[in-house]
């Protein structure tokens, strides 16, 4: 059953809250829903968030179907964790058609989902069962198949919680969602499912317009907002020392990538831009991340360990895996680069440049156009162009820009702009359903 909280984590007096929501209407209580703490974009920014509103008087839960992860540290004090439970694939599947069962568009597409489920779907019944226990104000939920889950779990709860659902990526081809069968019934099934919900938010105009497109909702019932990449612990952080020889002063320029190891980042493409970087100058790569598993990671590091010894530079490609502060690195590097096929905003590249780092990026959708400005705070390449890649990179590292100027455009991503609106979309008034 979901109260089964993680008692290390609660930290704060629930019925203490509950008397101060019923003094005061402006605090609500609100839950986000998460799949896991593992390193991923997703898992930070709700974590910013639900911290953040925590701080500003609203009762949070934190519904996680695996209170795991590299993250897991940093889950704010005043957020209370609840670990759901699992049930089997063919039970949470049975409970998410009967939420629907009499509109059920295509119903192959839903049966599909119901017993090919995404990782998250066997812990659906437990979410209904807390919607109906708690009956929170309102629901946030992110990425298509945990946004179908909460609409459905919502409607099958019978409760009048306020749903806001949120999209962090531009699915573009090669995307695991818009690959197999996923193509064919995803779209139907969130064109459906999305006019139910109280707001849609997307991370970027880009990927504002990629929702418009794939599921024919209209684009003004779409709110972009800017993910809380810039936090005061982000800065903090950033001037922490780093023990490192690779970032000595008299060490070579060091070129930094970070994020998920696997397809999207397209850390290859960087590895080969690097390797024509050091036929013009001497210069250092690091690769921050890790993929979805240990195992996963290992494999993945493996294929970028083999390209760099292919390529004749693995003595200077230095891939560490997950760090817990990657910031005081970013602060430190030559450039920091954004290799990407594709991003919905791209929140590496907005730390990096709060902390002062040069920055260059792939033009991918979505995201890093709208983040530079259209390269005018750093250079924009196609995506998988090796060749303009390493020149962007060298002609940074010759001539780079001021510092200051790229942390002043930072600041439009900071906690308080995005907390300020999507407390806007906590607060107002629920529309009719």
């Amino acid at each position: 059953m979901f109260a089964k909280a993680m008692g290390e984590t609660v930290h704060t007096d629930i019925a203490a809250s509950r008397r101060d929501s019923a003094k005061d209407p402006a605090v609500k209580h609100v839950a986000f829903f998460l799949d896991h703490l593992g390193g991923g974009g997703v898992q930070k920014v709700w974590l910013i968030l639900a911290g953040a509103l925590a701080q500003r008087g609203h009762r949070v839960d934190l519904l996680l179907c695996e209170a795991e992860g590299p993250l897991a540290a940093q889950v704010p004090d005043q957020v209370r964790v609840i670990e759901l439970s699992r049930s089997s694939v063919f039970n949470a599947g049975r409970q998410f058609l009967l939420a629907d069962a009499k509109g059920v568009v295509p119903f192959w597409g839903l049966l599909l989902v119901a017993t090919s489920a995404s990782g998250t779907q066997p812990y659906y019944s437990d979410l209904v069962r807390y919607l109906r226990s708690e009956r929170p104000y309102a629901l946030y939920a992110a990425t298509p198949h945990m946004n179908l889950e909460a609409i459905r779990a919502r409607k099958q709860a019978g409760v009048p919680t306020r749903l806001i659902v949120s999209e962090h990526n531009n699915l573009v081809a090669g995307h695991p969602l818009v690959t197999g069968l996923s193509r064919y019934y995803l779209p139907p099934l969130l064109r459906r499912a999305y006019k139910l919900a109280d707001a849609v938010v997307a991370v970027s105009n880009g990927v504002a317009d990629d929702v418009a497109a794939r599921t024919g909702l209209a684009r003004e019932r779409i709110t972009t907002i800017y993910n809380p990449a810039v936090t005061p612990q982000l800065l903090s952080q950033s001037e922490e020392p780093l023990d490192d020889p690779w970032f000595l002063p008299d060490a070579p320029p060091v070129v930094l990538g970070a994020g998920r190891l696997g397809h999207a980042k397209d850390f290859p493409t960087l590895i080969r831009a690097f390797a024509r970087v050091r036929k013009l100058r001497p210069a250092r790569l690091m690769i921050i991340g890790e993929a979805k598993t240990p195992r996963k990671t290992d494999k993945q590091r493996a294929r970028l360990v083999a390209l760099a010894e292919k390529l004749g530079v693995a003595a200077d490609v230095k891939i560490p895996g997950f760090v817990q502060n990657p910031f005081k690195y970013m602060r430190h590097a030559g450039v920091f680069v954004l290799s990407s096929r594709y991003e919905g905003l791209g929140n590496v590249l907005i730390e990096a440049m709060a902390t002062g780092s040069p920055v260059v990026s792939t033009d991918c959708p979505s995201g890093p156009s709208e983040i530079l400005d259209n390269g005018y705070y750093g250079p924009l390449v196609a995506v998988g162009d090796d060749a303009a890649l390493s020149k962007a990179i060298v002609s940074v590292l010759d001539n780079p820009p001021n510092r200051k100027l790229l942390q002043e455009r930072a600041e439009m991503f900071t906690v308080d702009r995005a907390v300020d609106s999507y407390e806007r979309l906590l607060l107002g008034p629920i529309e009719h359903r």
